[in-house]
């Protein structure tokens, strides 16, 4: 497993070393001891999410204002483009937004720390979603950045108009938002 960084600080991607022949591949998704190696301090997931989406679907952009959850995110079926956005107002790089693709094929993981506002978008027919979190879920903090902030200028490759629940519909301008300091 190995750790690559990104232009916004914290935010990594983490490609695994994956064993393949003509029965298959293995892969370790997860380790402990390796990962906070990487990331270069210890961190405590409490809760695995995992997300079924047809193609088009837009969730995002997320985040908990308290109780902030790092994430780390992958695919196990089908591809996303998978958004996060640094809204640490201390940050070198907040405002900024960094886009990967995650696939089943690439097997390619983000890290995600506390502090940023995440998102994805399904390129393929379906995708299955997983992600670690390192708190709970909080509905009464959850907080949504507008997925199309003219201000974030992100291109979500989208040639139509995406599936959004009404809560993301609704999401705030970064502008407006309730940031992390």
């Amino acid at each position: 497993m190995k750790a690559i960084p990104t232009p916004l600080k914290d935010l990594l991607i983490i490609e695994p070393k994956v064993f393949g022949d003509d029965r298959g591949f293995f892969y370790e998704s997860y380790n402990q001891r390796k990962f906070a190696e990487l990331v270069g301090y210890d961190v405590v997931f409490v809760q695995d999410n995992h997300s079924r989406s047809v193609k088009n679907v837009l969730r995002g952009l997320h985040y908990q204002i308290q109780h902030p959850q790092g994430k780390l995110v992958r695919v196990v079926q089908g591809s996303v483009l998978d958004v996060a956005v640094d809204i640490r107002k201390s940050s070198p790089t907040f405002g900024q937004h960094y886009t990967l693709e995650l696939s089943a094929e690439n097997k390619r993981m983000m890290w995600i720390p506390e502090g940023f506002a995440h998102g994805f978008v399904v390129l393929s027919d379906t995708a299955e979603f997983l992600y670690k979190t390192t708190d709970y879920w909080f509905p009464e903090h959850e907080r949504s950045l507008l997925w199309n902030d003219t201000e974030l200028a992100i291109d979500w490759k989208l040639h139509m108009a995406p599936a959004l629940s009404g809560k993301d519909a609704q999401g705030e301008l970064l502008i407006d938002a309730e940031l992390f300091a």
